[in-house]
């Protein structure tokens, strides 16, 4: 054979491909080629995994956020009366609301009075937070018109008040129930201000998915929430729905020229911010980890290579002397190592795929198995467990394994290519 053979010829697969599916006793694949192949498996499977539930997570959340939420909130600045007294109200509030829906970019802008009050009913209490909206308004509130569950019929919404499924949970109420809501900003007399108590009607009953919302939410007709909370003529704010939620920083300015006066924006990215840097650090972190894990079980090729290499190396000898350059022998060393990455790549893609494909039943019967209680809403804000295969993660995980595999694989490689074919037949 020439020194100069086309790289990765047919017969530098021939012979790796002979190598390892010879037997043990042939001196072929070792136990240590197994056990690396199995970990970059069950490596890859575990960083797909990951990656889907960390996608879902981030997903819902923000899902959530974007349906049961506004994408832009217009607030009013603080205003100083005659009496010395602050207030945040929007005087004029239908007029502000039409001219914000007229910026480009925006779908729906609605005004809303917003407060906090105790519900009562059948001897429970439940600290609530009362949004109030016209039924028109509360329609375009996706997660709200259009949630996991609902209960009763939200045409009627005029007629009472909707509240989330936590709520009616907390209260033990269902639709056709009445609860007393509690403010303690009530009707003003000559002796102070007296609570105010009023009794609606549930006519209709959502859950959206998410924890704090179905936990607290209330929504009221918007006149009766104006005269509950004493903001006759007046509205608390504007909700602002836009169609790219992502890029609600370059609307700010031309909505805050279109509201005008003295108001302030409070996007959804300042609500809940935080949140998502801290989703996105443990994604780093997690990404990190798992990572190191799949560079453990690449080296795990190392000692099965070299493994091979040693009883290999009365063949390298005569292939040598047969004409084999140090390239072909490092190739043919190159395509076993690689090989294993290569399928415990494409295994690991197989289990990682196809958890987050069935994360539902898979985690119904690790639910039973541990006697249910295994995911608790309250602590993290969804109402199941979620996952999200992107095809991103799945070429992040695929790049990470096959390259850690073939780094890995060069080095026992050229030592089997740098292998003096005298010695390695002195003995033979």
């Amino acid at each position: 054979m020439s020194g100069r053979t086309k790289p990765f010829a047919g017969f530098e697969f021939l012979i790796a491909w002979r190598y390892l599916r010879a037997r043990r006793a042939e001196g072929g694949v070792s136990v240590m080629t197994w056990i690396s192949f199995i970990g970059i498996a069950l490596a890859v499977a575990a960083l797909i995994a990951t990656l889907s539930v960390r996608s879902g997570f981030r997903h819902e959340f923000v899902g959530t956020i974007l349906g049961a939420n506004p994408h832009i909130s217009v607030l009013a600045g603080p205003q100083v009366t005659e009496t010395g007294q602050v207030i945040r109200t929007l005087e004029g509030f239908d007029e502000i609301a039409a001219q914000v829906a007229e910026v480009e970019g925006v779908t729906h802008a609605a005004p809303v009075v917003a407060g906090q009050v105790m519900a009562t009913a059948q001897g429970r209490n439940a600290g609530v937070e009362v949004t109030g909206i016209t039924g028109e308004n509360l329609a375009q509130v996706p997660l709200i018109a259009e949630p996991e569950e609902a209960w009763g019929n939200l045409t009627r919404f005029d007629e009472g008040i909707a509240i989330g499924s936590g709520v009616a949970r907390e209260l033990g109420v269902t639709v056709g129930d009445r609860i007393r809501l509690i403010s303690p900003d009530g009707a003003r007399t000559a002796f102070g201000t007296s609570p105010r108590v009023a009794a609606y009607e549930v006519v209709y009953v959502f859950q959206v998915g998410r924890w704090d919302i179905d936990r607290t939410r209330v929504y009221m007709p918007f006149a009766e929430a104006q005269s509950y909370f004493n903001r006759d003529g007046v509205a608390d704010e504007i909700e602002v729905l836009v169609e790219d939620p992502e890029a609600v920083g370059r609307l700010t300015l031309p909505i805050l020229q279109a509201a005008g006066g003295n108001v302030v924006l409070w996007t959804w990215q300042d609500s809940s911010g935080a949140f998502l840097q801290a989703l996105q650090m443990e994604d780093n972190v997690m990404f990190i980890i798992l990572s190191i894990l799949v560079l453990i079980a690449t080296m795990n090729i190392v000692s099965g290579l070299i493994m091979l290499v040693k009883n290999k190396s009365r063949d390298i000898g005569i292939l040598r002397t047969m004409g084999l350059s140090e390239g072909s022998i490092l190739r043919v060393f190159f395509i076993c190592g690689a090989s294993v990455g290569i399928a415990g790549t494409i295994v690991g893609v197989t289990l990682g795929c196809l958890f987050a494909i069935y994360i539902d039943p898979i985690f119904e019967f690790v639910n039973w198995i541990a006697g249910g209680g295994v995911w608790d809403p309250s602590v993290r804000f969804l109402s199941s467990l979620p996952a999200r295969l992107e095809w991103g993660d799945v070429i992040s995980a695929v790049t990470l394994s096959l390259g850690l595999s073939f780094i890995v694989t060069i080095f026992p490689a050229r030592r089997a290519a740098r292998m003096n074919p005298v010695e390695a037949l002195r003995y033979e």
